[in-house]
């Protein structure tokens, strides 16, 4: 079998304006950085549908949904780019990449639980770990990764899955779905203080959410991870893993304060894997979300996407 790239040229027409560090080329550096890596040759690029309105509902306000669906095609329509936050803002383009993004993770789940697939990719933007249960926030309209774990327990029948965020800023919309569901194991790491300034007091005995310190390097990261992570995820043995594979931890990044560097990146994938190996038949799906500076972006998904094919 493969691991599964799965990405959409919808994904970049969503524009959130002119030195918006959430933009198109970020998925251009990672195409470039597979190609010139000779990783691109070893993918299987299978379709991407749109995402069903039920689909993500599994996960979000069917009311939020329905409202931000007739937002955005007014937006198709006039050709307007409109604000949702201080931080998110829509173009015409953002209805069929939203709508794109969460099906990439809906169709990525269906292939690897299906065993067509060994793992997959998905390379897709708006991203959507801040996306909330019935909000936008922080770049984010739909929660990806929320959406195609709840289709795998709502849909699929398993009955635990684990969600592993390793992105700078702490994973809020996912917590928000997902806290004290106890069919799903939540385990992350985030620099605090930092955007969006929550997830230290998490209450959720499902939520393993680890604040770190602006500066800490690659090893104090490795070392939550083996303090924190991986005896839940063993005793929680889940049956499948999402992973929200934010790269904005990287030393080179400025939307953080972290010294995390490709190697780290690998590490932390080569761990999830093996407890995928164990308990989940080695079904993994991760979902891009952060990560800005395009050159460490690109090399850093090839770090990651490379331990996803030699699993």
């Amino acid at each position: 079998m493969a691991t599964g790239y799965f990405s959409h040229p919808d994904c970049l027409a969503h524009d959130m304006g002119q030195g918006h560090p959430e933009c198109p080329q970020r998925l251009h550096a990672i195409e470039d950085q597979l190609r010139a890596s000779g990783l691109d040759a070893l993918l299987t690029r299978p379709d991407v549908p749109l995402a069903a309105n039920a689909d993500l509902a599994l996960a979000h306000d069917l009311h939020y949904v329905l409202t931000l669906d007739d937002f955005l095609q007014q937006l198709e329509s006039t050709g307007d780019t409109r604000a949702l936050d201080p931080d998110t803002w829509a173009s015409p383009g953002t209805r069929s990449a939203a709508w794109r993004a969460a099906g990439a993770a809906v169709a990525a789940t269906d292939a690897v639980l299906d065993g067509q697939l060994d793992n997959a990719f998905c390379a897709v933007r708006p991203p959507g770990h801040h996306a909330t249960h019935d909000h936008t926030m922080g770049f984010c309209f739909f929660n990806n990764v929320a959406v195609a774990a709840r289709h795998a327990l709502d849909v699929r029948g398993l009955q635990r899955v684990a969600i592993v965020d390793f992105d700078v800023h702490h994973g809020n919309g996912t917590e928000d779905i997902m806290a004290n569901d106890d069919r799903v194991l939540m385990v992350g790491l985030f620099q605090h203080p930092l955007y969006p300034y929550s997830g230290a007091d998490s209450k959720a005995c499902n939520m393993v959410n680890v604040p770190v310190p602006a500066r800490s390097s690659g090893a104090v990261v490795r070392d939550v991870v083996e303090s924190y992570w991986l005896y839940r995820l063993e005793d929680f043995r889940p049956e499948m893993i999402f992973i929200s594979a934010g790269f904005d931890g990287h030393r080179e990044d400025d939307m953080g304060n972290l010294g995390m560097v490709e190697a780290d990146y690998v590490w932390i994938t080569e761990k999830v894997l093996e407890i995928a190996r164990r308990h989940a038949k080695g079904r993994v799906v991760s979902c891009l979300e952060g990560g800005y500076n395009l050159s460490a972006l690109g090399r850093s998904v090839v770090a990651h996407v490379r331990a996803l094919i030699e699993a």
